[in-house]
């Protein structure tokens, strides 16, 4: 970002003129940002964008004349910002907020149906800057790559491996950069695979969405999780977007609590939440992975997992997208190893390997 002090550019686009003076407001309320305009659509977006270039868009997707998607690719070919999506959330448009994050957005937030209270409008502020101080640092060209690479492996045959029968678990946290950084894990995984479950910080009402896709691709059955499914051998479980996960049971018959639990570190579902939870049930039966995104959520939980004698890994640096996450939990020394996402598939895979 350059020098310590240069504040973040922002530009808000959006049709509703009550919510863009909402992400304005909430942008103006940070220091450490810089709201250089807001635009109505996205022909004046492309305008301002000309004489002065953000740092970070916040995007609005059902928008006249040139929806948000459409002028996302457009950007991306052109001038390659950091972008997040900022949308209701209407039946049609979740598949689309999806797409938008395959084709280059960085993140999703919904927008909240109720703003009432001022508790509600500064927690919603200070949510909208955590994710924008985020997108600011992510790595488009390791966005790109991960785009290519994932092409390369959708052309590719499954692979087959002969996995051992095994109770073991494992846990994923991701957050900016996750959705694309588990669907290359999850592609490159055999179906035997031991179960796992996974923390993505995404809104309600996409992670469903998220869930089928991954099944569809994925040689592993993924899908939502509700409470009390079973962990087990070949089955994936998505943390479902504003509920808590937490891992239940014990080897051999693990299941998933999900609750309507509080938010932690501003996040439901909360990936040390769900760590915490692996930490005391699975202990040594488990493997811990953090990847990508902003933050710190998933660091104190997976050190935990470590010292109860879990097996431990953080996404490298250089295939991060948002090095957040995995940074704190290396400062923590709560891995084993760093890896590169790259590794991280072929890694699983020999830890459970005949």
């Amino acid at each position: 970002m350059g020098a310590l002090n240069k504040r973040i550019k922002v530009l808000v686009v959006d049709d509703s003129v009550i919510f863009r003076r909402v992400l304005a407001n909430a942008v103006e309320s940070d220091i450490e940002l810089d709201l250089i305009a807001t635009a109505h659509d996205a022909f004046q977006a492309i305008d301002i964008i000309e004489k002065n270039m953000p740092d970070v868009i916040t995007l609005d997707i059902e928008m006249p004349q040139m929806d948000g998607l459409t002028f996302l690719e457009k950007l991306m070919k052109q001038h390659p910002i950091p972008v997040i999506i900022v949308s209701s959330l209407t039946k049609g448009n979740k598949e689309v907020c999806l797409d938008a994050v395959q084709k280059g957005a960085i993140d999703i937030i919904h927008k909240p149906e109720k703003l009432k209270s001022n508790e509600n409008l500064f927690e919603f502020y200070a949510f909208v800057c955590e994710k924008i101080k985020g997108a600011a640092q992510a790595n488009l060209v390791q966005k790109q790559k991960q785009t290519i690479d994932l092409s390369m492996i959708r052309s590719a045959s499954p692979k087959v491996q002969a996995i051992i029968p095994t109770n073991d678990i494992i846990a994923i946290g991701a957050s900016a950069g996750g959705t694309t950084a588990i669907e290359f894990i999850l592609r490159s995984l055999p179906a035997n695979m031991p179960g796992i479950v996974i923390t993505q910080h995404m809104p309600k009402g996409f992670t469903k969405l998220f869930a089928d896709r991954l099944d569809k691709i994925s040689e592993m059955e993924v899908k939502e999780a509700v409470d009390g499914d079973s962990v087990h051998q070949g089955r994936v479980l998505i943390a479902a977007g504003g509920t808590q996960m937490e891992l239940a049971g014990s080897p051999g018959h693990f299941r998933v609590s999900v609750t309507d639990g509080e938010p932690v570190n501003r996040h439901k579902p909360s990936v040390d939440v769900l760590f915490n939870s692996v930490a005391k049930v699975a202990k040594n039966r488990a493997t811990g992975v953090i990847l990508t995104g902003m933050g710190a959520d998933g660091a104190r939980g997976l050190l935990k997992m470590k010292e109860a004698g879990a097996y431990t890994v953080t996404q490298d640096k250089q295939s991060s997208i948002v090095y957040g996450m995995p940074y704190q939990a290396f400062l923590l020394n709560a891995h084993q190893i760093e890896l590169s996402l790259q590794k991280v598939p072929d890694f699983l895979i020999s830890r459970f390997k005949k």
